[in-house]
């Protein structure tokens, strides 16, 4: 019986294996890149208690796995599952493995650990002009955002980015429009001086705000419950499916619907884990993710209308500002594209980004 039984451990081991292109050696250990400690405290590279025959990424982000990006990520895990190439994701939310910039320095030290991010980062961490792709209002609608993510421009940031160490798996990710939920009325953008807004720990989205007057506050999400409620800060930004997937509207009862940023987003992993995969499996990842983020984008588009009448249901006021008000906020922000020297930015970046947008 012992023997029968290690036969048919031995047959599944090697079907197992031929599934995803005969078990490559770094494909079933990680590469050894990511096989040290890592932001979850586990192997990255294995699921728990797996033979080895898999590789495992951890994707760790700080929405909550209500919020459409939260399925959006559960539809990717699933279809990689079904490609059954010796390859799964483990999703970890609400900020399970850390904060975002120590997944990404995580990335940098080739852990098998994979979050969403955007321009904004990318240049903290070198890529300087993959920064303006989170600037204030530089979108006027969405298709700007893909016609972007197809140019040689775009393609030339990611490739810059992966000599860092950063390999992005698939940038079609709508994460939503920005809007501004505060503690205080703000009907204009005048309204906006002196507050003090949480914005993501970057650079970009710092400065971004900072020329509409506010005071910018970088801190993790999850810091930002407590900090509204104890009168740290005044405000915070993000989708309507975040702000409301945080609660945050049971500390903050005035919207702005000001979309100053059309947030399309992106997967990250570590260069060398990724390059560590098989052919076979980097297809899987890439397609699957790349499909994944197609759901996700009609969740996206569904949920705001309902997530605004929760935001009402709750008792928040909603501001729809106008023509003449946006063109105020627009104007403000003008101010920012005059920074290119501040950010590292090449010569005309502004203008060559719009070009790159058929603009």
């Amino acid at each position: 019986m012992k023997k029968l039984l290690s036969l048919s451990l031995a047959l599944a081991m090697a079907l197992s294996l031929a599934a995803c292109g005969g078990g490559n050696n770094n494909s079933s250990n990680g590469g050894g890149a990511a096989s040290g400690g890592n932001a979850g405290g586990s192997n990255p590279s294995t699921p728990s208690g797996g033979s080895g025959a898999s590789v495992t990424l951890q994707v760790g982000f700080e929405n909550s796995s209500s919020e459409p990006f939260g399925q959006g990520m559960a539809k990717w895990q699933e279809l990689l599952a079904a490609e059954n190439c010796g390859l799964e994701i483990a999703l970890y939310p609400d900020s399970q493995l850390g904060d975002k910039s120590s997944l990404i320095d995580s990335m940098t030290l080739g852990e098998g650990v994979c979050t969403l991010a955007d321009g904004a980062f990318y240049a903290d961490y070198g890529v300087n002009d993959f920064g303006i792709v989170f600037g204030p209002f530089l979108f006027d609608e969405w298709d700007d955002c893909w016609t972007l993510i197809e140019s040689d421009w775009y393609k030339a940031q990611c490739e810059a980015l992966e000599q860092k160490g950063l390999h992005i798996i698939a940038s079609n990710w709508m994460y939503g429009a920005r809007h501004t939920l505060t503690t205080k009325p703000v009907n204009t953008v005048d309204d906006l001086y002196g507050l003090k807004i949480r914005v993501p720990t970057n650079e970009i989205q710092t400065q971004g705000f900072n020329v509409l007057g506010a005071t910018a506050t970088g801190m993790p999400l999850g810091d930002v419950y407590t900090a509204l409620s104890t009168s740290n800060i005044d405000g915070a930004e993000n989708p309507l499916a975040t702000l409301y997937g945080r609660s945050l509207q049971e500390v903050a009862k005035y919207l702005i619907l000001d979309g100053h940023v059309l947030n399309f987003t992106t997967l990250v992993c570590s260069a060398d884990w990724y390059n560590s995969l098989t052919p076979e499996q980097q297809t899987a990842l890439t397609e699957t993710c790349k499909a994944a983020a197609e759901y996700n984008n009609g969740l996206v588009k569904d949920a705001d209308g309902d997530y605004l009448q929760k935001m009402k249901d709750a008792g928040v006021t909603v501001v729809e500002p106008s023509d003449e008000v946006l063109a105020g906020f627009r104007e403000k922000a003008q101010a920012f594209y005059d920074m290119g020297s501040t950010f590292g930015w090449s010569d005309g970046l502004y203008d060559t980004v719009k070009a790159a947008m058929g603009k």
